[in-house]
């Protein structure tokens, strides 16, 4: 996993709620065995017509978002199955931040050991926002992990909190497997002094 410490991007509006994981990638697609791909299949059915064609009116396919890597969205993000996929093809497509009042709490789970920030702001500055992203094209935001702060170019800035574990995994690119890893030389001196009849065959 690499290290997430500052993040500039511009961002796409997805004023949704509810927004599931068999929205974000519909199970027909969940055949591939690789953690990559998964990007062209994001949120299919609202992309694509029933031909395969770009939905035009859409807004993952408007062209002044085709670069954008921060989505703002509603609330309940990634409700839904559990599907990790949801989070690979989030990240496949681009998006390293998403920005909304709440998540669910699998796909929270799932993105803090993928190395995709969530951040949660109350719904009034969600909704001032959503209102800054229409006011201002191509609007960009500075998203600082080590601060704790998102800023923006005209000059606005809010705090925001992530927790401790996530934070520390983050800011040191640790996925579950490197923070066990750190403990090896404990691991090690445990199974040394395991009774034998403990030990695998």
């Amino acid at each position: 996993m690499k290290p997430f410490r500052k993040h500039e991007g511009s961002v796409v509006p997805l004023n949704r709620p509810n927004i599931d994981t068999d929205i974000i990638i519909p199970k027909e697609f969940l055949k591939r065995i690789e953690r990559t791909g998964f990007g062209q299949y994001l949120m299919y059915d609202w992309r694509f017509d029933e031909s395969g064609e770009p939905r035009e009116d859409f807004v993952l396919n408007f062209k002044k978002y085709k670069q954008a890597s921060i989505l703002l969205t509603g609330n309940n993000f990634g409700s839904g199955s559990s599907r990790e996929n949801a989070v690979w093809a989030l990240q496949d497509y681009g998006f390293q931040v998403i920005i909304a009042p709440s998540f669910a709490d699998i796909f929270r789970i799932n993105c803090s050991k993928n190395g995709l920030l969530l951040i949660e702001l109350e719904q009034s500055l969600i909704n001032d926002l959503f209102e800054k992203e229409k006011s201002f094209p191509g609007y960009t935001m500075e998203v600082d992990l080590e601060e704790g702060m998102i800023k923006d170019e005209q000059g606005w800035s809010i705090p925001f909190t992530v927790d401790e574990h996530t934070r520390h995994k983050f800011l040191n690119g640790l996925d579950d497997i490197a923070l066990t890893l750190q403990s090896e030389k404990s691991i090690k001196n445990f199974e040394k002094q395991r009774p034998s009849y403990m030990s695998p065959n």
